[in-house]
């Protein structure tokens, strides 16, 4: 996929699927490709395969392929397939090869992990790996510490077609978007629904989504309203997905994957717990919460064609 294709597909939803475990704890390719088709059928824009709401951290790299194997398979080419990379800069050039292999369209960095990592040096990482890659390459923007010309410089890469950014900096997104050739690397919301209102008045465009994997008309109403400008509109369905998103930042974000993987669930697709250091189950009154919130979805007819929304355990 070229890179002018592959940054229009950035414009709409990012969506990012969980990894189904079998009962033994590993990677259970087909349910993985079945929660990967779903999402694809919804209209979802552009699919990243294990990115951090498919637990990139806890699979091996081994595992990552697998994934993405489940991922091209289930999309079946009905949106382009970001496969997510990362590691050490010679493990994530492999990764990315390897997945231009599979049939991806473009992969995504996840951001480098190192405790010592200096923010000038990460960007080099992007583009030394940008250099390398024979996909185009979103840059996942998450840690602090970047100033204006590191956004520039990694805007202006001709291999990158996005930047996720993933930090509430705005006044530093801002500046980035303003001084940036805009004809370069796309700047996306990279912390989903509930910041995509306030990225996209700073000039993001398209924004990530774990909600797609239980919800995706919602964050297709969210992308429909905020490419109108109908910022007011855009906000009602924010505030209607708001304690879906609000639940998934406990314990320190440690319940991000867990709300989203008991939801699939209790769709009636078992996906599996969280693999730990994530949090791996909810507690029962969590859980209820969240039913009843998935139950007012479904009479409000926000969940089409994900089965009945009955207990799975």
């Amino acid at each position: 996929m070229g890179i002018a294709t592959m940054r229009q597909a950035l414009t709409g939803v990012s969506g990012v699927p969980v990894t189904a475990y079998d009962e033994n704890g590993e990677v259970e390719p087909q349910i993985t490709a079945m929660v990967y088709r779903r999402v694809a059928a919804a209209g979802i824009h552009n699919i990243v395969a294990a990115g951090n709401t498919g637990e990139f951290y806890a699979l091996t790299p081994q595992e990552i392929r697998r994934v993405h194997e489940a991922a091209v398979s289930g999309v079946e080419n009905k949106a382009p397939v970001t496969a997510a990379i990362g590691r050490s800069l010679r493990e994530a050039i492999g990764m990315a090869k390897d997945a231009a292999r599979i049939g991806a369209s473009a992969v995504m960095s996840h951001q480098p992990v190192d405790p010592f990592a200096a923010p000038s040096a990460q960007i080099d990482y992007f583009c030394n790996l940008a250099d390398a890659s024979p996909l185009p390459l979103v840059a996942y923007v998450r840690a602090d510490g970047f100033n204006v010309d590191d956004m520039v410089r990694l805007a202006g890469h001709g291999n990158i077609a996005g930047i996720k950014f993933a930090t509430p900096d705005l006044m530093l997104l801002s500046r980035a978007i303003a001084a940036s050739d805009p004809a370069g690397a796309l700047f996306v919301c990279g912390l989903a629904e509930s910041w995509a209102l306030s990225f996209t008045a700073a000039g993001a465009r398209g924004f990530t989504s774990g909600l797609v994997n239980v919800a995706p008309q919602l964050s297709l109403a969210v992308h429909d309203a905020l490419s109108k400008g109908d910022f007011a509109a855009a906000r009602a369905i924010i505030n209607r997905l708001e304690p879906f998103e609000r639940m998934r930042t406990k314990f320190r974000n440690g319940a991000n994957v867990t709300v989203v993987k008991e939801a699939v669930t209790h769709s009636g697709l078992d996906v599996g717990p969280v693999r730990v250091p994530g949090l791996p189950l909810l507690d029962q009154t969590d859980r209820e919460e969240l039913f009843r919130l998935l139950q007012g979805w479904e009479a409000a007819g926000d969940i089409h064609g994900h089965g009945d929304l009955r207990p799975s355990r």
